[in-house]
């Protein structure tokens, strides 16, 4: 493996950048289409349906079926007979309409980038992990850690939860229409998570960022959570998400947010300096932190300027 030296993210600069503000997200110009297509993305009509029987596949030809129906144009695709197999419908990077009838097991449909997945069964642990953009809604309960990493979308399950929900939450919308488990909203960085019913112990421990909202009680409150006035625009902001995920509910919600939020972060000879509104700051060194990271090896990535934030030790 080539040395960090030797890495063209410092022919591009990337070395060089300080980072200040309270996001790392890159934005894109939207006239640079190449940002936004993927190499497997694919013009499908979705008036355009079939449906596959999975009862006799395996995940891996599952999933081959999948995209290579895509390639063909169809929109919508019917998976019937899941028999709560794992990691069915992962890595679609499309605009797709997928209907799964019937239940999943652990890791279903993670790292999508778009489509639309209507679940009529349960699903199992770490159901769409990893979730860039679209949504996804589940008719009955979830396994734990729901939502794992999700960076976008809408993701939505109309039961209950078990426990770590929006563990590592980057972005998007987590909505749960029953109760939640422990830990829900652990080391959460970005996003919001609405749950209807009550929620076990340690609700939003680690937080950074994001927002909580809570229906029912509250068993006990994590490390670094507090309780915060709701405003209009919460109110607001609730109606039209609970309108997306089909719920004709009112309810009245109590607000949970960090009590300490980051203030100033940069980065300043491969070191992560950070300063919180309490007036306390972190130093961490970069190398490591990149070195253990999974993503930045199965990128071939060095470049120490993308990293995601850790909550406050």
């Amino acid at each position: 493996m080539a040395s960090v030296k030797e890495h063209k993210s410092h022919d591009m600069g990337l070395h060089q950048e300080v980072l200040t503000g309270r996001t790392q997200q890159v934005f894109f110009n939207p006239e640079e289409s190449e940002n936004f297509l993927y190499n497997d993305a694919y013009d499908v009509d979705f008036n355009k349906r079939t449906s596959i029987d999975v009862e006799k596949l395996n995940c891996i030809e599952v999933n081959s079926k999948i995209k290579d129906l895509m390639k063909q144009g169809y929109g919508t695709i019917v998976l019937k007979n899941p028999g709560a197999k794992h990691s069915l419908g992962v890595g679609i990077l499309n605009k797709l309409n997928l209907i799964i009838e019937g239940s999943l097991g652990y890791f279903g449909v993670g790292s999508i980038d778009g489509p639309v997945v209507r679940i009529s069964g349960r699903v199992g642990w770490s159901c769409a992990e990893n979730m860039m953009a679209g949504k996804v809604v589940i008719e009955k309960n979830a396994g734990s850690c729901f939502g794992a990493a999700i960076r976008g979308g809408d993701l939505i399950c109309k039961g209950s939860v078990g426990a770590r929900s929006g563990i590592d939450m980057k972005g998007g919308t987590i909505m749960i229409g029953g109760n939640a488990g422990a830990f829900t909203g652990f080391m959460m960085q970005r996003g919001r998570i609405v749950i209807l019913g009550d929620v076990g112990p340690n609700l939003g421990d680690s937080l950074y960022d994001g927002t909580i909202f809570v229906g029912g009680k509250i068993e006990s409150l994590g490390a670094d959570a507090v309780e915060a006035e709701m405003t209009d625009l919460d109110v607001d902001w609730l109606k039209r998400k609970l309108k997306v995920a089909e719920i004709d509910k009112k309810i009245n919600f109590s607000k949970i947010m960090s009590n300490t939020q980051l203030s100033h972060h940069e980065v300043l000879n491969y070191l992560l300096l950070l300063q919180w509104d309490d007036g306390s700051e972190n130093v961490l060194p970069l190398k490591p932190m990149r070195d253990n990271c999974p993503c930045a090896h199965c990128a071939g990535a060095v470049s120490y300027t993308h990293l995601t934030l850790p909550t406050k030790a």
